[in-house]
């Protein structure tokens, strides 16, 4: 039996190890790949070995973006069991990519948040490229430590600790713009704190409206249109803010054709425009789900089912989640490779930077490619080993992903997506766990009352025995009477013991994993710090090679 244990296990790490091989072989394909295109595509220009290397860690960068940062679309979806692990994969990567080449923009800036001041390099080119360098391959190395280590962390943190990191190594403490920094630092609390309400007040919403109900099947026809239409609402809005804004003219010329529609030309879309489209869309989504539930959809007078009718939302949700991110995010990876280009190419320096196709092309390749070979360990993590997630509680995260961007950013609040998921995740978790002690307080004080009960019993009982123990001349019936009373004092204690384990076990009960908690808040307290130390090594290791 133990031969073939060990045999068995044997098999299992030679397969293990021979997929690892596999996806290293990919990755390595696809860096060298990128390395050789760079190399020979600019071989008319001085320093291109210095954009290759550049390009090749920028490769490296998206890579682990998709690694690590997806999760948070499409983990909760795939936790909910609302789709596999493959096809989330394949709808992120698809649409990751998409929203980089799509709306990634022809122009980014090339130090991210405007965390330094640019000017203090003095024009000169050199010690900036190895500052971007720096950053760029310090923030991918604390990404990939943070994503073998099952933690979600932010890859704008990631970078901004890289840039700093660098840009003090290079230009002294005078260099970082502080206030920015502070900013920053305070989107670790705002951020969490913002979505978990949000994320709670949904799930509560929808518990409350529905889940609660004794006929749910009608509950469900009343206000799940309200609620898909309410995400179509917030996610239109979202998308056309966050998502499009770099393609809004594009979009405004193709609107302007269709009739009654007559938008003003602007460089990017206002709240206002982006509310009424959101509207637009749900107006139409809410008829369209109520016909559907009224007309056609099975429902059974269960949660489970009423689970079910928030599974193609969920979808979408995270298709358009992903599109989002790859517009926006895709600046991590290549606004330092973008801002290398432009230095190597046209030796000087710029607080904004051209992107060329290619380089576009590195950022989208390489976080879907990093999606598809690193993404599922933590897309496990995201959606189920913090809390349990059904499509409901699924369905709450993804709305809070998408108000809270939206209410913080027109209030000026710093934010990150990543912790805004995460504190998504915590927020419903912790919700269950109020709700349930809420649930067994009457349980909980009539096992009070049952110790009260028997514990007075116990004293009588005992009072008792002692009576009978200290009277001198005793009965047969006496030592029967002391045998039982015994017998009764010893169960007494048992089941006020029992009762007692009972209160214990039913407090004790968490939805939110503790260990889980403590390790991605230490991640993503330590991310600057740790990326901005790795970054001002690396700065001095590559100007020790290069001088």
């Amino acid at each position: 039996m133990e031969i073939e244990t060990i045999k068995k296990l044997e098999q299992e790490a030679l397969k293990k190890s021979g997929t690892d091989f596999t996806r290293l072989g990919f990755a390595l394909f696809f860096l060298i790949g990128v390395l050789t295109y760079s190399f020979l595509s600019n071989g008319g220009i001085s320093n291109n070995m210095f954009l290759a290397i550049a390009a090749l860690i920028g490769a490296y960068m998206a890579m682990n973006i998709g690694a690590n940062d997806v999760a948070n679309n499409v983990g909760p979806a795939v936790g909910s069991r609302a789709m596999t692990m493959t096809m989330a994969i394949i709808i992120a990567a698809i649409f990751e990519a998409g929203g980089a080449l799509i709306a990634g923009g022809e122009v980014v800036k090339t130090i991210k948040k405007g965390i330094i001041d640019i000017s203090a390099f003095g024009g000169n080119a050199d010690p900036f490229i190895w500052a971007m360098m720096a950053a760029l391959l310090a923030a991918a190395l604390w990404l990939n430590f943070a994503t073998m280590m099952r933690a979600p962390v932010s890859t704008t943190h990631s970078i901004v600790g890289g840039v700093m990191g660098a840009g003090i190594a290079a230009a002294g403490f005078s260099i970082v713009s502080w206030g920015t920094m502070a900013k920053i630092a305070a989107s670790w609390v705002i951020s969490p704190v913002l979505g978990g309400i949000i994320a709670a007040a949904f799930l509560f919403a929808i518990k409350k409206s529905i889940v609660f109900k004794k006929d749910k099947v009608e509950a469900a026809k009343r206000y799940v249109p309200i609620f898909v239409a309410l995400m179509s609402w917030a996610f239109v809005t979202y998308l056309t803010l966050k998502g499009l804004k770099k393609i809004w003219p594009q979009i405004v010329d193709i609107l302007n054709i269709l009739p009654f529609v007559t938008i003003e030309m602007s460089k990017k879309p206002s709240l206002f425009t982006a509310l009424i489209l959101g509207l637009t869309v749900a107006v139409i989504v809410y008829f369209l789900t109520r016909n559907k539930l009224y007309n056609g959809a099975e429902i059974e007078n269960s949660k489970e089912s009423v689970n079910t009718l928030f599974t193609i939302p969920l979808i979408f949700a995270a298709a358009l989640l992903s599109f989002a991110h790859g517009a926006n995010d895709v600046a991590n990876a290549i606004g330092p490779l973008a801002a290398i280009n432009d230095a190597v190419v046209y030796g000087g320096i710029s607080s904004k930077a051209s992107i060329p196709l290619w380089v576009m092309g590195v950022g989208a390749v390489g976080i879907a490619l990093g999606l598809a070979l690193y993404g599922p360990k933590l897309i496990r993590t995201v959606g189920s080993e913090i809390t349990d997630l059904d499509q409901i509680r699924a369905f709450s995260i993804a709305m809070a992903a998408s108000i809270t961007v939206i209410i913080a950013s027109q209030l000026g609040l710093p934010v990150s997506s990543t912790h805004i998921a995460i504190g998504g995740v915590f927020g419903v978790g912790f919700l269950r766990e109020y709700l349930h002690l809420n649930d067994i307080g009457n349980t909980i004080e009539e096992d009070k009352s049952i110790i009260e009960d028997e514990k007075t019993a116990l004293m009588a009982y005992k009072k008792e025995a002692k009576e009978l123990d200290l009277k001198k001349e005793k009965k047969v019936e006496d030592y029967k009477r002391l045998v039982k009373l015994y017998k009764l004092i010893s169960d007494e204690e048992k089941l006020i013991k029992s009762t007692k384990k009972h209160i214990k076990k039913v407090k004790k009960v968490e939805y939110v994993k503790r260990d889980a908690i403590k390790k991605i808040i230490a991640a993503w307290v330590i991310t600057v710090p740790a990326a901005a130390t790795l970054a001002a090594v690396l700065f001095f290791t590559i100007r020790g090679i290069m001088l």
